[in-house]
């Protein structure tokens, strides 16, 4: 599990590289195969809001993570906190591995 704890806190770092501070997310919580991410920024103004949430599921999926968005809901003052179903992907057996 320790693996997709480190996977998940890079890909709060990758998707703040590239979004804030339009939209700045936090891990709020690990467990077990959910992920609770908090997001705030601007972004809640612009159309295209569940994009913003979304893209966490892109982000982990490039990290070898199968993601699914299972609810979001609007906290107060713009902030948006978003959970996540997710699961580490494996290696198919005999692969080189790169």
């Amino acid at each position: 599990m320790d693996g997709l704890v480190d996977v998940v806190r890079k890909a709060e770092e990758l998707y703040n590289r590239y979004r804030a501070p339009e939209a700045v997310a936090r891990v709020l919580k690990i467990d077990g195969d959910r992920v609770v991410v908090q997001f705030t920024g601007s972004f809640h103004y612009t159309c295209g809001l569940y994009d913003w949430l979304e893209d966490m599921k892109y982000v982990l999926e490039d990290l070898g993570v199968e993601a699914h968005m299972e609810r979001a809901e609007e906290a107060g003052d713009g902030t948006w906190v978003a959970i996540y179903r997710v699961r580490q992907r494996t290696r198919a057996r005999g692969s080189s591995g790169g």
